[in-house]
Parts: C-alpha cells; structure tokens; sequence
C-alpha cells in the first residue's frame, strides 16, 4: 500500500479489551465495505504499520511506544487494496500515449 492508494475497509471490529483505548485514541474510526484514499503509510518506527485515510483525520496523540506524538494510524490488516487503483489521468495518458505513437506511425507510412 502506498499513498494515493484506494483500499476498502474488511475489518472495522474492535475487542472488547481494547474498545477503551480506541475509543480515547480514535475521534473518528472506519467502517467495513467503504472505501478509502491511503494518505501516509506509517512505520511506526518498525514496530506496526498503520495508514492515514484522506477521509479519515484524527488528533495528534503520544503514544509511547513509539515514543512520540502523531495521528493514531489504522492497521493495514483491516484493508484490501483496490484493483483500480490506478488513477484514471495515468489511464488516459497511457491511451494518449498509443494514440500518438499510432497516428506518427501512420504519417511516416504515408510520407513513403
């Protein structure tokens, strides 16, 4: 997963035991089957990945296990990248790109 990405929600459960302390980290949380913009992909100093939606913005907190203040990420397990995550501008292009290569192929043909 990187940024710009679109990825869909599969997991939006939360255990029990940890209901408490994403609730107190989370002002906004996901939710299974809507679809989200990955913003930032976080190492979280290589502890546990986690992403930033563009759909999605939380307050900064401290977290100290990773010993400094940031936007609570969500773990990349709870998403499954989309198959068309390929911006449709970069499709265009590409179709653009085959026009153009096909119309000075014919030109040179005819210019024979």
């Amino acid at each position: 997963m990187k940024p710009g990405d679109k990825v869909i929600c599969i997991n939006d459960k939360i255990d029990p035991e940890k209901m408490e302390e994403i609730r107190r980290d989370f002002e906004i949380w996901i939710t299974k089957d809507k679809e989200y913009t990955i913003r930032e992909v976080l190492d979280n100093n290589g502890i546990v990945p986690g992403v930033l939606l563009e759909e999605v913005h939380n307050f900064p907190k401290f977290f100290k296990l990773i010993n400094k203040f940031q936007e609570p990420a969500f773990a990349t397990w709870r998403f499954r990248k989309l198959n068309y995550a390929q911006q449709p501008a970069e499709a265009l292009s590409e179709v653009e790109e085959l026009i153009e290569h096909g119309v000075k192929e014919r030109e040179q043909v005819n210019v024979k």
